[in-house]
């Protein structure tokens, strides 16, 4: 099996696990920070969710967000005006310093967090990370992510916690669902693949 895509599939699909149970209902307007891998994945999977009436899409490099922006039917714009008035936003990068800033969020979004996987560095600023945070895991985000660690963001559970009905589901708020990925989650996925491929599944 190709582990490099069974990473990608998955950590896609746990953000829209996720965001089934955080994000408004009727999200319309998806907003990607980035435009690699993570962005396509997540892309594919959220759709699957909500018909999203506008898809927005911004990058570091502004020709691979046109070219993005080009294959999917988005608008390629400034991270400010990707995020602004966005139901559902994804950050998927290997920024250092925070690209996206808590005064861009409207009332009520979602953000699934799944780049800048090193302590030190950040998606988001201190501003985002106060608004109610879900995690993966507490003990690997407190390890890894430099968003939970330098922001002193308070835990509101691990979304586990959610999906199995331990925590209410903080659906009305604005929230952050910070991934740093989980190696049980490519064991799971890569059986799942096995099961469907010898007709188990």
């Amino acid at each position: 099996m190709d582990g490099r895509l069974i990473t990608e599939m998955r950590t896609a699909a746990v953000s829209a696990a996720a965001t089934k149970y955080l994000a408004p209902p009727d999200s319309r307007v998806l907003a990607l920070l980035g435009s690699g891998v993570q962005a396509h994945a997540h892309l594919e999977a959220l759709s699957q969710l909500h018909r999203y009436d506008e898809i927005r899409v911004w990058s570091r490099t502004p020709e691979h967000a046109a070219r993005f922006a080009a294959a999917h039917g988005a608008i390629a714009t400034s991270a400010e005006a990707v995020v602004r008035d966005a139901d559902v936003i994804v950050t998927a990068t290997n920024a250092l310093e925070p690209i996206l800033k808590g005064e861009w969020l409207k009332p009520g979004a979602h953000v699934n967090t799944v780049g800048s996987p090193r302590p030190n560095w950040r998606e988001l600023d201190d501003r985002a990370m106060r608004n109610t945070l879900v995690v993966d895991s507490r003990e690997a985000v407190l390890r890894e992510s430099g968003d939970v660690i330098l922001s002193g963001a308070t835990i509101y559970a691990e979304i586990g916690e959610i999906f199995a009905g331990l925590k209410p589901a903080p659906s009305r708020d604005t929230t952050i669902f910070k991934s740093v990925g989980l190696a049980i989650e490519d064991v799971a996925t890569a059986r799942l693949v096995y099961d469907a491929a010898s007709g188990k599944g």
